[in-house]
């Protein structure tokens, strides 16, 4: 049994800070959504681990979400399912309940990834779909040169790939995802092509990794950036992002079949 001390924190996270305006900031994205409903396929019913605000969730499917924060089940539309307050690793499911399950931008979050995919695993009949980064590229962002305490984060954050296609067991296709200059769903690497953005405390807010570094941090962030941008040294280096119609960056998708 994986026991829990805070009814608002998911994982190493406490969503009563980070998850004020969440909503605002990470709304889906459809071109991201397209590749998750790819994935997923023909399934009927589909459980959503670490479900979040409900992103992603569409009428398409019968959704069963589970979110063991409060602050962020408080924080889902009333037109989605009620999320049940459960973690990855301890699924009150029975064995193949499921046609199909998702866990989007959560895994890194969980104490034993292994442990919650092998659940979801147990509870799936068919594919099981873990959107993620890959930490091998994490690094790779512009962002490193202004804030490489949160991509050092980030790194050590997320599992390894090959640990997670271990975990899921069977037959697993790994797919990059390019992320769109537009994107409406704001973690770091949708601003590849707007570093203002990440100036609005409220924007790197809804980023977790942002929640591990200190103010004296994320004030020389703002700063340097702030610099770097006035003078034109942000441009001269990364102005070619602002016109890229999208961004291969860490993004990946993983869709594990028995």
């Amino acid at each position: 049994m994986v026991m829990r001390t805070d009814d608002n924190s998911a994982g190493d996270v406490d969503y009563r800070t980070l998850g004020a305006g969440y909503t605002t900031y990470r709304r889906p994205d459809g071109r991201i959504a397209r590749v998750i409903a790819e994935a997923l396929g023909d399934a009927r019913t589909v459980l959503n681990v670490g479900a979040g605000t409900g992103s992603y969730e569409t009428a398409a499917h019968t959704i069963t979400a589970v979110e063991p924060s409060l602050a962020m089940r408080a924080q889902r539309p009333a037109e989605l399912a009620t999320a049940i307050d459960a973690v990855a690793e301890d699924l009150p499911f029975a064995d193949g309940q499921f046609d199909a399950s998702m866990t989007l931008f959560s895994v890194h979050q969980w104490s034993d990834a292994a442990a919650g995919l092998r659940e979801m695993r147990r509870v799936t009949r068919g594919p099981v779909a873990v959107l993620t980064c890959d930490p091998a590229r994490v690094r790779d962002f512009w962002l490193y040169e202004y804030a490489p305490e949160v991509l050092e984060t980030e790194a050590r954050r997320y599992p390894p790939l090959r640990h997670l296609t271990a975990a899921l067991g069977g037959t697993t296709v790994v797919q990059p995802v390019p992320v769109p200059l537009d994107c409406t769903d704001g973690f770091n690497e949708a601003y590849y092509g707007r570093p203002e953005m990440l100036l609005d405390p409220g924007a790197r807010q809804a980023c977790s990794a942002w929640s591990f570094i200190d103010d004296r941090a994320r004030q020389g962030f703002d700063a340097s950036l702030r610099r770097a941008l006035g003078s034109g040294a942000w441009d001269e280096a990364f102005g070619h992002l602002r016109t890229r119609p999208t961004y291969d960056g860490s993004l990946v998708l993983l869709r594990a079949t028995p």
